[in-house]
């Protein structure tokens, strides 16, 4: 079975509960990873450390219950082989000692929650936790290129620090991996929800096949970045996370079919993602506008799109971000630009 790691940033002004609630989402999984690599961007405050702190000691104490389950478990079947000479009374030792297995596991079920069970669908399987504080803030694509150098294994995860991976996530999109092996990328559906998890205000959809991505990704993101899983050896060849532009994950792709790199986007919603009203709002301001043009010149310099689609990009960004009134942009990204 193919092993992953996920790559998470932290930041200040994070909030501890939002960092809980993502963190316990991604042991809530029918395929758990096989590590999480959680890079600290800048000083945070003490109560995220204190989270941070806390999920790690959860998941060591249920690897250490695990292993003494499975110790004890062990033992009652070499007592059950010893004290019976017949088969048929060895093979019920057997099917005693996996009781006392799913026994065990039922009863360190952790307080908060995120212990889960085989009986409910779910990976029993504990992550390792890398925790790397940086001294400076550098930004998400500094901390991220971190996170990819450090990550032990070969596909690796986007997860923000406030988002919710939905509980099937990891196991549909690794599956892809393993049916189709030049894949660089596979994403997935995001919701966005205001506030609580049940009030989701917008759904992002996007195209599932290579060639219909990279059309798309010619004016707009393809991919959604807190949704993605890497093959490490591609990142890399295309020169891993970049704090270039505020637009990280829009570069990346830009540099990743720049090599050759293959996507693909399953249908399903895998990732809810925390929003707010005024989001749409802030995706204003020169700032924002010249990041997108300077992604647009190099993807233009690449050979990746034409001037004519330069030109169009050009103007389309400038009316959506500097003509349009807040509300009518709002509504163009969530019934236009959500589609």
């Amino acid at each position: 079975m193919l092993k992953f790691s996920v790559i998470m940033s932290i930041y200040k002004s994070d909030v501890p509960e939002y960092l809980h609630i993502a963190l316990e989402s991604l042991l809530n999984q029918t395929r758990r990873p096989d590590e999480i690599v959680i890079v600290g961007d800048g000083p945070v405050s003490a109560e995220l450390e204190k989270v941070v702190q806390s999920f790690k000691s959860k998941v060591a104490r249920s690897k250490s219950k695990v292993s003494k389950t499975a110790k004890d478990a062990s033992s009652i079947q070499e007592s059950s082989t010893r004290r019976y000479e017949y088969f048929k009374l060895e093979v019920e030792g057997l099917s005693e000692a996996k009781k006392a297995i799913t026994d065990g596991n039922e009863s360190e079920k952790f307080q908060e929650g995120s212990e889960v069970l085989n009986s409910n669908g779910f990976d029993t399987k504990m992550p390792e936790i890398t925790y790397l504080r940086q001294k400076k803030n550098r930004g998400l694509g500094a901390a991220l290129a971190v996170a990819v150098e450090a990550a032990k294994y070969p596909y690796l995860a986007r997860m923000d620090s406030d988002d919710i991976c939905l509980p099937d996530r990891f196991e549909k999109q690794m599956k892809c991996f393993e049916e189709d092996p030049e894949l660089s990328a596979v994403g997935g559906m995001i919701t966005e929800f205001v506030d609580t998890p049940e009030n989701i205000v917008t759904k992002r959809v996007l195209p599932l096949e290579d060639k219909d991505i990279k059309r798309f990704m010619k004016s707009r993101c393809g991919v959604n970045h807190v949704t993605v899983i890497f093959k490490k050896e591609d990142l890399l060849k295309a020169g891993n996370y970049r704090s270039d532009y505020r637009q990280e994950d829009y570069y990346l792709w830009a540099r990743m079919m720049k090599v050759g790199c293959k996507f693909r986007n399953i249908p399903d919603v895998v990732v809810n993602v925390r929003s707010g009203y005024d989001q749409f709002a802030r995706r204003s301001g020169w700032k924002y506008y010249l990041d997108h043009c300077a992604i647009f010149r190099y993807m233009y310099r690449e050979g990746l799109i034409s001037w004519g689609r330069l030109a169009y990009n050009y103007i389309v960004r400038f009316v959506v971000q500097f003509l349009m009134p807040n509300g009518l942009r709002t509504w163009v990204y969530q019934h236009v630009l959500r589609k």
